[in-house]
């Protein structure tokens, strides 16, 4: 065998062995699937809004069960205070103490800014596994800070969904989204997500600050804070009724 016949061997051993470190997008979105979407969990959190004029901060407590079944509380600051929501599958009911009233949201209200922050009703509401929401294939490869990352497009598999493709950048080590990009059907950016700091938790990475921007209004975008979590906690099935809205 001459030496041009061992250079070309060499070479595609060489593309082979990298070919077979790259993991395919689905295998991807499993990781990042099963480190996220725990059976159940518990979580104080806090967002604090920038807004054009002033900044505030809302903290609350969070109940979710599943993809389907979520209790929020707000809990700070007073004039907040005791506003719940409930999702229930495809359906979210807000309560306000000061009407004493349940309020189902639905369709188009469902894009409407919660607490004048930049998340809509359907980014709270948002809990699925992206493996079943979209199809994706592994962009590239690049580097945030000092974490090696793999780039993913995905696009979704029905008209249903809040954005119709992402630009998803996944940790190499951690398998946990730290950047996001997501898309309108147009093409059209609408929000970025960048994850500012992460925690080892019973086993899983988790973004414990994440910053969240609505591209399309002004402000300098709403930061997500974790104060506390716990994952697959007991969890009342009685919590996840109309009935503990006014409770």
């Amino acid at each position: 065998m001459n030496r041009f016949a061992l250079l070309i061997g060499a070479i595609a051993a060489f593309a082979a062995a990298a070919s077979a470190q790259v993991p395919t997008a689905d295998a991807i979105l499993d990781r990042v699937d099963r480190n996220a979407v725990p059976g159940s969990k518990i979580l104080v959190s806090e967002m604090t809004i920038h807004g054009r004029r002033e900044s505030r901060t809302v903290k609350s407590k969070s109940w979710i069960e599943g993809e389907d079944k979520a209790f929020t509380e707000y809990l700070d600051p007073p004039r907040e205070r005791g506003i719940k929501m409930l999702k229930l599958g495809d359906r979210l009911w807000t309560y306000s103490p000061d009407t004493d009233r349940a309020i189902a949201i639905s369709g188009h209200m469902l894009r409407q800014s919660v607490m004048g922050s930049d998340l809509s009703y359907e980014d709270m509401m948002a809990d699925h596994k992206l493996r079943e929401a979209y199809d994706a294939r592994v962009a590239g490869e690049e580097t945030l800070g000092d974490r090696p990352c793999w780039v993913l497009e995905l696009t979704s598999r029905s008209g249903e969904i809040a954005y119709p493709s992402r630009k998803t950048w996944v940790d190499k080590g951690r398998f946990i989204v730290i950047k996001e990009e997501r898309y309108a059907k147009s093409g059209r950016l609408l929000k970025t997500l960048e994850v500012r700091s992460v925690e080892f938790v019973q086993n899983r990475w988790l973004p414990k600050e994440v910053l969240f921007r609505d591209v399309l209004k002004e402000g300098q975008g709403t930061e997500f804070r974790i104060l506390s979590i716990e994952f697959d906690a007991p969890i009342s099935d009685a919590l996840f009724s109309k009935a503990s809205l006014r409770k």
